[in-house]
């Protein structure tokens, strides 16, 4: 075991100037659709008539706007993590699946049922872990390290999956590093730093970090949290582990989105303070009404956080555009079928793991 102030961070620098100009690029054409009352009754019900005709069923994030986790819900779909989604959209009977979320989850749902028609409100929809690790810089670099064993987050791209031995959640990350320790692995991991650093501290696992990070949990800072804390002393702090490690170091839950759903929910306390994508706050609210929850102060509007506490990406799905996908069948998720079988092997191991 190795003393976890060891951890080592791998950086690309060039990759990583490109990565910082894409997520720029991208934040720089993120728009947000604002609706009239009378608009979204009107998608609603357009959306629940063409998931009839066409067997759909709305698979969505925790993070999404809260009028779409409410649809997914009402129409018989899916609201929860990146791990549930991928399992709701693999067992059930629906021919299509509209993934609201970002691209990755998309192509998740794709690998895993190759045989389906999956679509996206907007392939738009991305994320900076996932163009912070492009595959032929993350091959590269596992092709330099060819003793370890390669463990990324799920928050990649199809391509980074294949070129993996296992794909894990925030949910199971810990575990699996634990049991790949216990076996003696060394391990690679991608993409997210500060998750992996904090599942090598968790785990005293030998464990080489790609230096990624999410836009939006990078933002959140410790400092403020203290203050926010210092205002209201009887509450909780939740934090999500891509969070940094000074903003970990203050949390009572660390978590998964849903194991800090789960937190808000079975614990005592009636405050929270909520270190994570605001759009988590529609489930919390709905399964505890008479709690209450603060969003954890970050740093701002940034350079790399237009939105602060709200993915920007994910931020893109809208009414207007399941209603497009479902009419226009536009924005639909395609994989190469050989890709798909290698990133599918990965795929197997997390969802046999958490099976057990």
């Amino acid at each position: 075991m190795i003393n976890p102030a060891d951890t080592v961070t791998i950086a690309v620098p060039s990759s990583m100037d490109k990565t910082r100009e894409l997520v720029q690029k991208h934040l720089m054409n993120v728009s947000t659709p604002e609706y009239s009352q009378e608009q979204v009754i009107a998608y609603k019900e357009r959306i629940k008539h063409l998931l009839k005709v066409h067997n759909a069923v709305i698979v969505a994030h925790y993070y999404t706007d809260p009028m779409i986790q409410a649809l997914a819900e009402e129409t018989g779909g899916c609201v929860a993590d990146s791990l549930e989604m991928a399992r709701f959209g693999q067992q059930h009977e629906a021919e299509t699946l509209i993934v609201a979320g970002v691209k990755f989850m998309g192509e998740t749902a794709k690998i895993l049922t190759p045989e389906k028609q999956v679509f996206m409100p907007t392939q738009e929809a991305t994320c900076s872990l996932d163009l912070g690790c492009p595959v032929d810089d993350f091959s590269a670099f596992c092709d330099q390290h060819v003793d370890r064993e390669v463990v990324v987050y799920a928050n990649t791209s199809a391509a980074v999956k294949a070129r993996a031995d296992w794909v894990v959640t925030s949910s199971i990350a810990v575990q699996v590093v634990d049991y790949l320790d216990s076996e003696s692995k060394k391990i690679i991991w991608a993409p997210d730093k500060h998750l992996g650093n904090y599942v090598q501290r968790q785990t005293g696992a030998d464990m080489l970090l790609w230096d990624g990070a999410c836009i939006v949990h990078e933002e959140f800072k410790a400092q403020g949290i203290k203050q926010l804390k210092a205002l209201y002393p009887k509450a909780l702090v939740l934090v999500h582990p891509e969070s940094p490690q000074s903003v970990v170091e203050v949390a009572d839950v660390v978590g998964s989105t849903s194991q800090l759903i789960k937190a808000s929910q079975t614990m005592d306390q009636d405050t929270f303070i909520v270190a994570t994508d605001e759009g988590i706050f529609y489930k919390m609210q709905q399964l505890s009404p008479e709690k209450k929850f603060y969003i954890a102060p970050t740093g701002g509007n940034g350079a790399t956080c237009r939105s602060c506490a709200n993915c920007p990406w994910i931020a893109m799905n809208s009414l207007e555009k399941i209603v497009h996908a479902l009419e226009q069948g536009t924005d639909e998720i395609h994989v190469d079928a050989e890709l798909g079988r290698q990133a599918m092997i990965p795929l197997d191991r997390m969802l046999s793991f958490t099976a057990q």
